[in-house]
């Protein structure tokens, strides 16, 4: 979290991260085309050889202030690609929580281990666990036909035992609840 005195903001940063086309970019397009224009910026979209990393912030006013401050949050994908491990660590500096966006698609489990063992790996070059980061697993492609079971994917990308929720990214299924789960998680911590 940032504290940005002159404009009164706390300024909160929020990451989906997962393998490359889990639906990470999904997610925030979703959330970003949903959310009143007057309270959100524009969605920046740097192309990378066969992703997208996706940033806008957003003055969601229902979430109130905290004393004299209001709240800012700024969203970002990151690339999945494992070649663009130096902008994904970059990404994660100064993050607040994660949306961690996994793919029920069975051919993608590895990916999915893979790509949660790159982010712990990550956070501990900058000196954090992700314990210590609030955080929510997304189970994306929940309308594949031979989606791997929840269960299955809680025992082995969360062990844990942080929030997690099945997820449709494509219509929207479960991409606000995830969001909503962790801003009240970020934000009960910076309440303490």
């Amino acid at each position: 979290m940032r504290v940005n005195v002159r404009q009164r903001q706390l300024e909160l940063k929020i990451v989906y991260y997962g393998p490359g086309l889990s639906g990470k970019t999904t997610n925030l397009a979703w959330l970003h085309q949903r959310l009143p224009q007057t309270a959100r910026g524009s969605l920046v979209q740097l192309d990378t050889e066969g992703e997208r990393t996706l940033f806008f912030d957003y003055f969601p006013y229902e979430l109130g202030t905290c004393g004299d401050y209001g709240i800012k949050v700024d969203f970002f994908t990151v690339p999945g690609q494992s070649f663009y491990q130096a902008t994904r660590r970059a990404v994660l500096d100064g993050v607040d929580g994660i949306v961690f966006v996994a793919d029920s698609d069975p051919e993608r489990e590895d990916a999915n281990v893979l790509a949660r063992e790159d982010m712990e790996s990550s956070l501990a070059v900058r000196g954090r666990r992700l314990q210590e980061v609030p955080h929510v697993y997304q189970w994306n492609k929940r309308d594949l036909p031979n989606a791997v079971p929840c269960k299955v994917l809680d025992r082995v990308l969360n062990p844990e035992g942080a929030a997690s929720l099945p997820a449709v990214a494509s219509s929207g299924e479960g991409v606000l609840e995830a969001q909503d789960i962790l801003l009240q998680e970020v934000l009960d911590r910076v309440g303490t």
